[in-house]
């Protein structure tokens, strides 16, 4: 399931993914991003940051869920587990990740139609090169990846 959520500021707003329906929208209780980010307390047992922006969890719903749906111990549900294994993350590797390679790709799929075999060594060579600054900017998703 995809939600949207806004951030507390209101500027700016991102798209979850909700893996396999096991977490409802309201496991995330508020999302900061780099600017609002920067009036929270940062709370490591409710909280995931990535790359300036917060989430933060409703843990004892998503403890309560992962237990009933997942048979999982308590324990295990952390923010990086939610995050990481995708039960409530990103839809995107990033917010706005969508909108930030339109136009770069847009550039390389009009190569397709001279040169067939340039496209794809191109779309190749900017994907990995993107993954890499993806990584080097820090972005959790991108680091497993």
């Amino acid at each position: 399931m995809e939600v949207r959520i806004r951030c507390e500021c209101g500027a700016k707003e991102a798209p979850f993914n909700l893996r396999d329906n096991i977490l409802p929208p309201e496991v995330i209780v508020a999302l900061y991003c780099p600017e609002c980010s920067q009036h929270v307390s940062f709370d490591k047992a409710t909280m995931i940051l990535d790359n300036g922006w917060i989430i933060e969890y409703d843990m004892d719903l998503a403890r309560f869920m992962a237990v009933a749906k997942l048979g999982l111990p308590a324990e295990k549900i952390t923010p990086a587990f939610l995050f990481d294994e995708g039960y409530a993350t990103w839809k995107e590797l990033y917010p706005g990740e969508l909108e930030d390679i339109k136009s770069e790709k847009e550039a390389i799929v009009a190569i397709l139609k001279e040169d067939p075999h340039r496209y794809f060594q191109e779309l190749k060579n900017w994907a990995n090169a993107r993954m890499e600054r993806l990584k080097a900017e820090g972005w959790r998703k991108a680091q497993s990846i």
